[in-house]
C-alpha cells in the first residue's frame, strides 16, 4: 500500500506542472465551444494548387503557433539552467532568417541543397549568436536578460544589414511547401516541424543526461560542480540549442511569407516565449522542467488569440485581452496559490486530519 501511495505521490508531482497549462486550454476550449459549437470543427479544402489540405480554427491554432511553440522549447533550457529569460530570441530569428534568404539568393535557382545549406548555415549562424550570449551569461555571470539585452537591442539591425537594408523575395515551391504545405500532405507543414523538433528533444533526453545537467545546475550550481557538473558548458549549451530553435523558428517566418522583413519578423515573440514558459507550469528563476508544458502554453496563448479574433475584437485591444487573461492563468499557477489551495484541498477531504491521526497512532 506504501509503494502504491509513493507512486501516486511521485506522478501527482511528476505531472502536477501540466495542470496550469491543461486547465487554460480546456477552458478556452469550452468558451468556445459554448460560444460556437463548430469552432473547433475541422474540414477538407483545396488549396491554390488544388492539393487537399485541412482547415479549420483548430488547425490555425496548431499552425499559428509553430514558431512560438519552437522558440518555447528552447526558452525552457535556458530558463531552468540560467533561472532567467532571452529576450533576444527574436532578433536572433530575423538573423537567421535573413541568413537563409542571403543564401536561397546566391545562386540562380532554388534547390533542394541551397534550402539545406540555407538552413545549416542559417542555424550556425544562430547558434553563434546564442553562445556570445550565453557566454556573457555562464562566464560572466550576467543576468540572462540584461545579457541578450544587447542582441534585442541591435539584433534586427544585423538582419537589415545581410541583405544590404532590402526585403527580398524567395520565389520557390520548396519555400511554400515549408511555409504552408507539402504536396500530398494534409497538414500544414511548421505543425509537422514542430512534431520533428519534440521528437529530436524527446530522444535528446531519453538518451543523454541533458535534463538532469540542466535541472541540476538550475536548483542549485554549486551542488552542481561538486558532482562533477560543469555548470558553465551546461549554460552554453542551452543556450545554443535555443539559438537552433530560433533558426527553426525563422525559417518558418520566411517561408510562410516568402520574404525577409527583419523589422515585422517574430516582432514581439520573445514575451510570448516567456508567457508560454510560465503558463507551462515551469519557474522562471530556474530548475525543474516540463517542455510539454511550454508547449502547451504556446497553444494556450494562440488559442486564446484565435478566439478574440474570432469575437471581433479590434487587433490593437488584443494583447490588452491577453494581458488579462495570462495573468489570471499565471496567478492561478503561482505557489502561493497552490499552497493554498492544497491546504483547502486537504481540510474540504479531512486528509490532513487522517494524516495526523495516522501518525499518532504510529
Amino acid at each position: 500500500m506504501a509503494r502504491k501511495g509513493s507512486l501516486a505521490a511521485r506522478l501527482r508531482s511528476e505531472y502536477s506542472q501540466l495542470l496550469v497549462p491543461l486547465i487554460a486550454i480546456v477552458l478556452i476550449v469550452v468558451f468556445n465551444l459554448i460560444r460556437d459549437p463548430g469552432f473547433f470543427s475541422i474540414s477538407v479544402a483545396q488549396n491554390n494548387l488544388g492539393n487537399a489540405v485541412l482547415q479549420g480554427n483548430l488547425i490555425s491554432i496548431l499552425n499559428g503557433a509553430s514558431e512560438l511553440a519552437v522558440l518555447a522549447m528552447g526558452m525552457t533550457l535556458v530558463t531552468a539552467a540560467c533561472g532567467g529569460q532571452d529576450i533576444s530570441v527574436g532578433a536572433v530569428a530575423a538573423i537567421a532568417g535573413s541568413v537563409f534568404v542571403k543564401i536561397l539568393r546566391a545562386g540562380a535557382t532554388i534547390t533542394p541543397l541551397t534550402v539545406a545549406l540555407g538552413i545549416v548555415s542559417c542555424c550556425l549562424v544562430a547558434m553563434l549568436f546564442a553562445s556570445f550570449s550565453g557566454v556573457l551569461v555562464a562566464v560572466f555571470k550576467i543576468q540572462p536578460m540584461i545579457a541578450t539585452l544587447i542582441l534585442y537591442t541591435c539584433g534586427r539591425s544585423i538582419a537589415y544589414w545581410i541583405n544590404g537594408g532590402a526585403t527580398p523575395t524567395v520565389d520557390s515551391p520548396i519555400i511554400t511547401g515549408i511555409g504552408s504545405f507539402i504536396p500530398g500532405v494534409p497538414v500544414p507543414t511548421p505543425i509537422l516541424i514542430v512534431a520533428l523538433m519534440a521528437v529530436i528533444f524527446g530522444l535528446i533526453f531519453k538518451f543523454t543526461n541533458l535534463r538532469l545537467y540542466v535541472q541540476t545546475v538550475g536548483i542549485n550550481q554549486g551542488a552542481a560542480r561538486l558532482n562533477g557538473i560543469n555548470a558553465v558548458g551546461i549554460k552554453l549549451l542551452t543556450f545554443v540549442l535555443l539559438g537552433a530553435c530560433c533558426s527553426v523558428a525563422g525559417v518558418i517566418g520566411v517561408s510562410r511569407l516568402s520574404l525577409i522583413n527583419h523589422e515585422t519578423l517574430l516582432l514581439d515573440v520573445e514575451m510570448d516565449a516567456i508567457l508560454a514558459v510560465a503558463i507551462g507550469g515551469n519557474l522562471l528563476g530556474g530548475g525543474k522542467f516540463k517542455m510539454v508544458g511550454s508547449v502547451l502554453g504556446a497553444y494556450a496563448i494562440q488559442a486564446l488569440t484565435i478566439t478574440l479574433y474570432a469575437m471581433k475584437v479590434p487587433s490593437t485591444d488584443i494583447k490588452a485581452y491577453k494581458a488579462i487573461v495570462i495573468i489570471l492563468i499565471v496567478a492561478v499557477g503561482s505557489p502561493v496559490v497552490k499552497e493554498k489551495s492544497a491546504q483547502l484541498w486537504k481540510k474540504l477531504t479531512g486528509k490532513g486530519a487522517s494524516g495526523r491521526i495516522r501518525r499518532e497512532a504510529a
